[in-house]
């Protein structure tokens, strides 16, 4: 069994000889003391895997996060937590986010930090708690998280690290813990008095509780686990007993109980296999003497163990996959078990199904609880062999450098400098990192708070209508990071160009306003001094600095400025009080202050002149003052590669009875716990005008509170008036009421006289009515009759009218078929004339006798 001792190395490998497990399932035990000479052991408290199962962090007590990559045997120290000097212990580990380089690490001070990995950088930094957080518990998506203590538990947005819900109990029923179910948005809670609720994620709504076991001793649950297919869940606690619970029927499986010198259960968990399908069936217990037993829930027989009453066990991690098992020692050291040299049984595929049938014999045990024995899948017995550890050999501390230059988290000033002006500026990824460390920033977490704690400023309640911002994050941020200021020193409440010397920084350090606060008020201390010398008028005295260098170098262009009426106030404040925040790009803006904080607090002053000398062609054909003010509130074509270069030469080449430097002290950071008094300023004009604030503020409510007296006393008045008026109207309407309710009741008698008599009329009248309308109804169906006659009649005229001129018609048109056969017959037989005549004749015959008989038949048709 290796032990590896990775003392004060920031990397390394974890086992020195090929990764080869030990009888023991033991792959190596890392341990960490505080120095080569001391034997004291820094003792690890938290881990946690990653998603992959490769990686896992690692935080002990000092604060130092470690992550260890097992497939690659190395290891990496992320300093992160003594990089921001907190020095908090970590009380929970998460390492499953949705962006796989962040981390969450719950503090000892009740916080929640996110980092990069990477990047080294804090991410965002989350309060709220008020005691000790047990756990974090990351939805499987990465998005969301839970916090939990012995109060509240706090669901958190890790896309925006916001607070979305908070969840209060009673002080009688503590929280013992809150946490997603795997691949579900259902989330868990468990109490103090062994009640589980289940809640829905998006609407809190409670979709089920599981019911309090009546039977037996209390077991007072303390840890739970639940299989990856999120349908069974393992609850154990102060007894030898261990539950498990069906979260579909939402009934209690099994309750099976440990050895008799189990007297109780710290920590369960569920060892993953890769051919079960989620739903786990071998259940790691650790229990209180420091040994952990992995047991099948099934036929509850151990399969092996791992600790022992020597070496016992305080807090495991399981791999996702269900390959390695990380124990924290009682000891302090860290242990990495290989699962699979453990028992051959893990690696194993199951055996087919195969139904077993018994005679006469129950193959099921009766009721719930099973005991646990022991089988033949126990770990090895210990053999002798050699135990080989690591030495570290110290590391060579660089005594080149001055103690001055020297930098917190082994960073160098002098080495600093000579990268930047290598490259001209930091890397992007460190930059936040390099300048935390450049200005020494302490990070003074109660000092802060008692700060904001202090609510708004009256002097920036209003500061949206002043300088309305898109951003409702970034207003607010800006809010209370502005009256942190003015808490901490009354002038910044006074200071109208506060907004924009801090808003920049603010943008920068938009998640996390302590660091923005901070180095704000290094900026004001160290860059700004001798500003508020001359409140609140402009700093003449730094600014005649900045002009005398200006006369130095380049008197043509300051002779311009004179000639044009333009003075240092136009020229070089407006660049100052906005820290070039609206003349410079971002990227250039950052660029700047790479080189403003990594130099003595006159470079400042050093990056004006510089950058008006090299504007100095655009400037020297201005000659209206509103063309300078614009040049000096706008973004201009600048490199600001070469206005550095130009800013160093001023540096280098101004004369020592002129420079800036003379006037201006060095660099100090901000005092540990609590911060400086900044006192540098007219006390007696800030106190002056707080006074006749408060003085106006107070002559305002007094007048306010003697306008309401007045309008109270007048309300008052008016009311007595009006109920006085009111009961005078009242007895007089009473009295009018009486007397028009006897006229009322006179009338009604009247009225009632003379509508019975109008009954009595209108029965005459409606039985008249009834007989005229009989009357009218019999004389209109008379007329209805007659009418349909009159019809009938009517449509055998119109028949026979038709038939008659039906008949005309055709006697026309035989007539005329007649007369032109007569008229040809006449021209041909004029000789027979008298046989013709004849021959007409009997035509003229028989015409009228068809006449006649066609109008019988007509004349018969219609009767």
């Amino acid at each position: 069994m290796q032990v590896t001792d990775i003392g004060s190395r920031e990397d390394g490998k974890i086992w020195h000889r090929k990764s080869v497990s030990s009888k023991y399932g033991v792959l190596a035990t890392v341990v960490r003391n505080a120095s080569a000479r001391q034997t004291k052991t820094v003792r690890f408290l938290q881990v946690a895997f990653d998603t992959t199962g490769e990686s896992f962090l690692a935080g002990d007590h000092h604060g130092n996060i470690y992550v260890f990559d097992i497939s690659r045997n190395r290891y990496i120290l992320y300093f992160l937590l003594l990089s921001f000097h907190t020095c908090q212990a970590c009380t929970a580990l998460a390492f499953n986010l949705r962006r796989t380089t962040e981390f969450l690490v719950a503090l000892a001070d009740y916080s929640i930090k996110c980092f990069d990995k990477d990047t080294r950088q804090l991410v965002s930094w989350m309060r709220g708690h008020e005691g000790a957080i047990s756990s974090l518990s990351v939805h499987s998506s990465g998005s969301y998280a839970i916090s939990t203590s012995s109060d509240t538990a706090q669901l958190w947005n890790l896309d925006t690290f916001q607070r979305k819900r908070k969840l209060n109990v009673r002080q009688s029923v503590g929280i013992q813990k809150v946490f997603f179910l795997p691949h579900s948005n259902t989330i868990l809670s468990c109490f103090s008095d062994d009640s589980i609720f289940a809640w829905e994620s998006d609407t809190l709504f409670c979709k089920y509780q599981l019911p309090v076991p009546q039977d037996g001793p209390r077991i007072h649950y303390r840890t739970f686990a639940v299989t990856q297919d999120g349908k069974t869940l393992a609850a154990a606690g102060r007894s030898n007993l261990v539950h498990l619970w069906s979260l579909d029927s939402r009934q209690l499986l099994r309750v099976i109980q440990m050895p008799p010198n189990v007297k109780s259960v710290r920590f369960v968990d569920f060892l993953p296999d890769s051919f079960d399908g989620g739903s786990n069936q071998i259940l790691g217990v650790l229990s209180q003497d420091g040994v952990m037993r992995f047991i099948n829930i099934q036929s509850c027989k151990q399969i092996f163990e791992i600790g022992s009453h020597e070496d016992a066990i305080t807090l495991a991690a399981i791999c996702p996959k269900g390959h390695h098992i990380v124990a924290v020692m009682d000891s302090g050291a860290l242990r990495i078990y290989d699962v699979r040299s453990l028992t051959p049984e893990i690696s194993k595929p199951p055996q087919p199904l195969l139904k077993l049938v018994t005679k006469g014999k129950s193959s099921e045990r009766s009721g719930l609880k099973m005991k646990v024995y022991t089988g033949a899948g126990q770990r090895p017995v210990k053999t002798s062999g050699r135990r080989i550890q690591s030495k570290v050999l110290p590391s060579a501390v660089s005594t080149l450098d001055d103690k001055e230059n020297d930098l917190p988290n082994g960073l160098n000033k002098k080495r600093l400098q000579a990268l930047l002006r290598a490259f001209g500026e930091y890397p992007a990824k460190y930059r936040m990192f390099i300048w935390r460390s450049l200005l020494h920033l302490p990070e003074n977490h109660a000092a802060f708070s008692s700060l904001t704690d202090k609510g708004l400023h009256s002097a920036y309640m209003c500061l949206q209508e002043r300088y309305p911002i898109k951003s409702h994050k970034l207003q607010r941020g800006l809010q209370r990071v502005l009256s942190a200021l003015a808490h901490w020193a009354a002038v910044f409440g006074e200071t109208d160009y506060l907004p924009l010397l801090a808003f920049p920084f603010v943008k920068l350090f938009e998640n996390n306003p302590l660091i923005c606060f901070e180095v704000v008020a290094t900026v004001i201390v160290n860059w700004c001094q001798h500003w508020f010398e001359y409140f609140p008028n402009p700093p003449l005295n730094v600014l005649s600095l900045a002009e005398n260098v200006l006369v130095h170098h380049d008197k043509e262009l300051l002779q311009h400025f004179v000639a044009c009426g333009v003075t240092s106030q136009l020229y070089a404040w407006p660049l100052l009080e906005t820290l070039f925040s609206e003349v410079l790009m971002r990227e250039e803006w950052l660029k700047l202050f790479d080189n403003v904080f990594s130099n003595h607090p006159s470079f400042l002053l050093m990056a004006v002149v510089a950058y008006v000398t090299c504007c100095r062609a655009p400037l020297l054909l201005c000659t209206e003052r509103k063309d300078f003010e614009y040049f000096f509130h706008h973004r201009n074509s600048l490199d600001i590669s070469a206005m550095l270069k130009e800013a160093y030469r001023l540096m280098d080449s101004t004369p020592a009875d002129i420079h800036p430097s003379s006037a201006l002290s060095d660099f100090e950071p901000l005092t540990q716990g609590q911060y400086p008094i900044f006192n540098k300023y007219p006390t007696f004009i800030v106190e002056y005008q707080s006074q006749e604030r408060e003085r106006i503020r107070q002559q305002e409510v007094e007048y306010l509170r003697e306008r309401q007296e007045v309008q109270e006393l007048h309300a008052e008045a008016v009311r007595q008036q009006a109920e006085f008026e009111a009961w005078y109207k009242q007895q007089e309407l009473l009295l009018q009421g009486e007397e028009q309710r006897r006229r009322i009741l006179q009338e009604e008698e009247s009225k009632l006289a003379q509508q019975r008599a109008r009954l009595a009329a209108m029965k005459r009248e409606l039985k008249v009515k009834e007989l005229n309308l009989i009357d009218s109804s019999r004389r209109r169906f008379l007329k209805h009759q007659q009418d349909q006659r009159r019809i009938q009649l009517k449509r055998l005229d119109d028949e026979i009218q038709r038939k008659v001129l039906q008949l005309a018609k055709e006697q026309e048109r035989v007539s005329q078929t007649v007369r032109a056969e007569v008229d040809t017959r006449r021209r041909r037989a004029e000789i027979e004339d008298s046989t013709f005549q004849n021959f007409i004749q009997a035509n003229a015959d028989v015409s009228q006798t068809n006449k006649k008989v066609c109008l019988t038949t007509i004349f018969m048709e219609c009767i």
